[in-house]
């Protein structure tokens, strides 16, 4: 079977790569402008650059903001990367912005950093094993672009947590939650391992279908 997936287009990240790299993953890919074009793909992927105010308003514009949280309330499978997983938390110290609010905790400034941006190659250490990391060595890189981190309620503790990344401080790099999934890197940059990680997720996304 042929996974469908839909990445939302509000402007805000490089759709070219990230289509490219899901459809060598093997999936049918189609941007989505407005919500009335997610349509009923397999999977809904929100990627993103940028800053979270502009990002929201743009999110809005599109009408896409009550169906990312009803896709998400309904364990819908679903990835945010980057920007895209950021805007999940409640707010965003960057710019005062209030964002989609289904993880709880906000986005906040990577103080402390030796550099920023973060940006480059950096170790992805899990917390735990899951499916979207099947055959991906345990101390394997992945490519960043971010100076702003999710941070959890409950801090590195807790259970949305997936894996983690030390760039001075330890910060949050990857959440699960349910069907849920959010890589604060960009898989889609980051070579053949980060074309395995899509891969899971999308055969990931194909079983939950």
């Amino acid at each position: 079977m042929t996974v469908g997936v839909a990445v939302v287009d509000y402007g805000a990240g490089n759709l070219v790569s990230i289509e490219q790299a899901l459809a060598f993953a093997g999936a049918r890919v189609h941007r989505a402008v407005t919500a009335d074009e997610i349509g009923s793909p397999d999977l809904l992927v929100v990627p993103g650059v940028g800053a979270a105010a502009p990002a929201m308003e743009r999110l809005r514009a599109g009408g896409f903001v009550d169906p990312i949280r009803a896709w998400v309330a309904a364990n819908r499978p679903f990835l945010g990367i980057c920007l895209g997983m950021q805007l999940l938390f409640e707010g965003s110290d960057e710019d005062g912005a209030e964002t989609l609010g289904i993880l709880r905790g906000r986005t906040v400034r990577l103080d402390g950093a030796p550099t920023l941006p973060h940006i480059g190659w950096n170790q992805v250490a899990r917390g735990y094993e899951h499916p979207a990391f099947d055959g991906i060595d345990a101390d394997a890189d992945f490519y960043f672009v971010h100076s702003y981190v999710g941070a959890p309620v409950g801090g590195l503790d807790a259970d949305v947590v997936l894996a983690t990344t030390d760039h001075g401080p330890r910060f949050l790099s990857a959440v699960a939650k349910g069907r849920l999934l959010g890589f604060q890197f960009h898989p889609e940059r980051s070579g053949d391992t980060g074309l395995h990680l899509l891969g899971n997720v999308v055969r990931l996304a194909g079983g939950a279908a």
